[in-house]
């Protein structure tokens, strides 16, 4: 178990060489999209590590994980190795306990080698991380040292057939007898259903509304749990999607994270987080695509000309660099504001949310109409960025929320 880049510094020269993949021209780029610039140095070493691993690990598998629906989960274990498993998990339990900031870098980093594997360890970290922030000392002891190895896999449930945005919602019930809960109810669209070991599950177990929400860890095997079909997604198909079934499923009241009511703003807490989590992944996905989009433009030839020769797609390209560099600057910013509790956080999450997975959207969307027809080509990796960041203007809170959240923290000034 790895206790953190501060703790021992010897991990970072573990991953120094690449090989040949999308992202290994990341260091050529020119210093106006750097994805360093303003970090530190310790940030700049974890940061090089996770591009590395991202090159050598991921980049090379990810067209066979999307094609052939495989979940990796050796590769993941290799990513825990360096401390990925628990980024901002406390040290005591096997986290990395680095800041949110660090945890963005990171994940930018890795999405550059494959964007839906990322995603996934980023929703593992953020099931982790709210059981070493609400859980009993017993609770995390228990939960958190295995998870930050990857030995066990997390789920986050919170999203039901009925209720998506509408979170509050939620009609999964957990009836107290004794001291176990008996769970009904169902959840849909669970990233790692059916492979994940623990599900951090948010469950009514009060009226209804926010307050009567309270959040259970439901472990595989638990009679009463099941899963249904594996879903067929447009991307994200290195991680199984599937429903999570509850049918008078008992779980011990030792496994309620927190006491009872606690669970909804757990839950918000979480995906600020987790927010901040899935723009990173975007980021990651948006700047492969410039990379691929620049070195397409120098070798492609038309009328004669390398493509880099066109103004218009100069231009296209400029805005590319441009939008991708003004979404780091919020999502980081907002990391920081979301690790110093500023009153501010939950809006410039948002804002960072939504800006950064539409903006990186366009870019990857853009990246394969550069590259012509073949950028619809599933041997090229464009397209795949593109598939796999759909999503992210969707999951963690639709970005129609998100303006709802930002608008609301402006009205009630």
């Amino acid at each position: 178990m790895w206790c953190g880049y501060r703790n021992l510094g010897v991990r970072l020269g573990r991953l120094r060489c690449s090989l040949p993949s999308p992202i290994s021209g990341h260091r050529s780029l020119t210093s106006c999209i750097d994805p360093s610039m303003g970090l530190n140095e310790e940030q700049k070493e974890f940061q090089k590590v996770a591009f590395d691993f991202a090159a050598r690990e991921m980049a090379p598998n990810m067209a066979e994980w999307d094609q052939k629906e495989v979940f990796p989960v050796g590769v993941m274990r290799k990513a825990a190795q360096l401390g990925f498993g628990g980024v901002y998990v406390r040290t005591d339990v096997g986290g990395s306990g680095l800041s949110r900031l660090d945890t963005s870098v990171i994940f930018e980093a890795l999405a550059t080698g494959c964007t839906s594997t990322t995603a996934y360890i980023s929703i593992h970290n953020m099931c982790a991380w709210m059981i070493d922030s609400f859980g009993s000392d017993e609770q995390r002891h228990r939960f958190c040292p295995p998870l930050c190895t990857m030995e066990k896999f997390a789920s986050y449930c919170l999203t039901e057939p009925g209720s998506g945005s509408d979170a509050a919602s939620l009609l999964t019930s957990a009836k107290r007898q004794g001291d176990h809960y008996i769970l009904n109810g169902s959840k849909a669209f669970i990233s790692g259903g059916g492979e994940s070991d623990i599900y951090v599950v948010m469950c009514r177990t009060g009226g209804s509304g926010p307050k009567g929400i309270s959040c259970i860890v439901v472990e595989k095997g638990t009679p009463g749990l099941s899963f249904g079909k594996k879903e067929k997604k447009v991307g994200w198909n290195s991680q199984p999607t599937r429903a999570v079934i509850f049918e008078d499923c008992a779980v011990p009241v030792a496994n309620r994270i927190g006491s009872e009511g606690q669970g909804f703003l757990m839950a918000m807490k979480g995906l600020n987080g987790g927010r901040i989590n899935i723009a990173s992944c975007s980021l990651g996905a948006a700047h492969a695509s410039v990379i691929l989009t620049r070195d397409h433009l120098k070798v492609r030839k038309q009328f004669g000309a390398p493509l880099a020769n066109s103004q218009f797609l100069q231009f296209q390209l400029a805005n590319m660099a441009t939008r991708l560099v003004a979404s780091r600057l919020l999502v980081r910013t907002a990391a920081v504001a979301l690790e110093e509790e500023r009153e501010d956080a939950v809006a410039l999450c948002s804002m960072a949310k939504f800006f950064a997975t539409d903006e990186c959207f366009a870019i990857c969307n853009q990246a394969l109409q550069m590259h012509g027809g073949y950028g619809y080509l599933k041997d090229y990796a464009v397209q795949q960025y593109m598939r796999d960041s759909r999503v992210h203007q969707i999951l963690e809170g639709s970005n129609e929320v998100m303006r709802m959240l930002i608008s609301r923290s402006l009205l009630q000034e």
